[in-house]
C-alpha cells in the first residue's frame, strides 16, 4: 500500500508544479466553470497517456533528435502563445453583472484540445516521462510482474487526476468568491503566465537550433 501511496504521489508531482495546464486550467474555470478546466486537464493526461505509451515501446529515443526538439518547442511555443492571447481578449469579458452567468462560449472539445497540445507539445513534459518516468519504469519491471507495473501506472494516473479535479474545483468556485476586478487580475496574470511560457519555448527552439 505504501509504493502504491508513492505512486499516486508521483503523479501529484507531475500535475501539481504551476505550468501552462495549471494556468489555462484556472483561466477555463473562472471564465467557463468547472467542466471547461476539468477538460483542459483531461486533454494534458491523454498527452501524458501517449508519452507514457512511448516510453513503454521504446521509441522515445526519437525525441533526443535536434530537429524533433525545434519542432515541439516551436509548435508549443504557437499553442501557448495563441492560448494566452485569446486568454487575454477573453479576461475582459469578466464583469461584476457577468459573475452569475456562463462565462464565453467555449466548446468542450476546444478545452480538451487546448490541454491535449499544451502537454503533448511541452519539452518540459517530455523530459519528465523519459527521465523520471524511464527510471522508475526500468526499476518498477526489475522488481515487479506485469500486474504490478499496470496497477503502479495507474496510481501515477489517479494522482495526476486528483489534482485536475481540484484545480478544476478551486477555480471554477474562486468566480462566486472573488470580485470582478480579482477575478479579472488573476485572468490576466495567468494569461501572462501563458505568454511567458510561449516565449520560453521559443527562445529553446531558437537555442537548439542555432548552437
Amino acid at each position: 500500500m505504501g509504493v502504491l501511496l508513492t505512486y499516486v504521489l508521483l503523479g501529484l508531482s507531475l500535475a501539481a508544479p504551476i505550468g501552462p495546464v495549471n494556468a489555462a486550467q484556472l483561466d477555463r474555470g473562472i471564465k467557463n466553470g468547472f467542466i471547461h478546466s476539468w477538460l483542459v486537464g483531461l486533454g494534458a493526461t491523454a498527452a501524458d497517456g501517449i508519452y507514457m505509451l512511448l516510453v513503454f515501446l521504446g521509441v522515445v529515443h526519437l525525441l533526443g533528435l535536434p530537429f524533433v526538439q525545434v519542432f515541439l518547442w516551436l509548435f508549443g511555443a504557437f499553442v501557448l502563445l495563441y492560448t494566452g492571447i485569446e486568454a487575454i481578449l477573453g479576461a475582459r469579458d469578466i464583469r461584476t453583472e457577468s459573475l452569475n452567468r456562463a462565462g464565453p462560449t467555449q466548446t468542450y472539445i476546444k478545452s480538451f484540445t487546448s490541454g491535449f497540445l499544451m502537454s503533448l507539445f511541452n519539452p518540459l513534459t517530455i523530459l519528465f516521462w523519459l527521465g523520471i518516468f524511464g527510471s522508475v519504469l526500468a526499476k518498477t519491471v526489475t522488481n515487479y510482474g506485469t500486474s504490478e507495473v499496470i496497477l503502479y501506472v495507474a496510481a501515477i494516473f489517479f494522482g495526476i487526476a486528483i489534482w485536475d479535479v481540484t484545480m478544476a474545483f478551486f477555480s471554477s468556485t474562486m468566480k462566486n468568491m472573488l470580485t470582478s476586478r480579482v477575478l479579472y487580475a488573476i485572468s490576466v496574470l495567468s494569461a501572462l503566465s501563458l505568454l511567458g511560457f510561449g516565449a520560453y519555448f521559443a527562445w529553446q527552439a531558437f537555442s537548439v537550433l542555432f548552437s
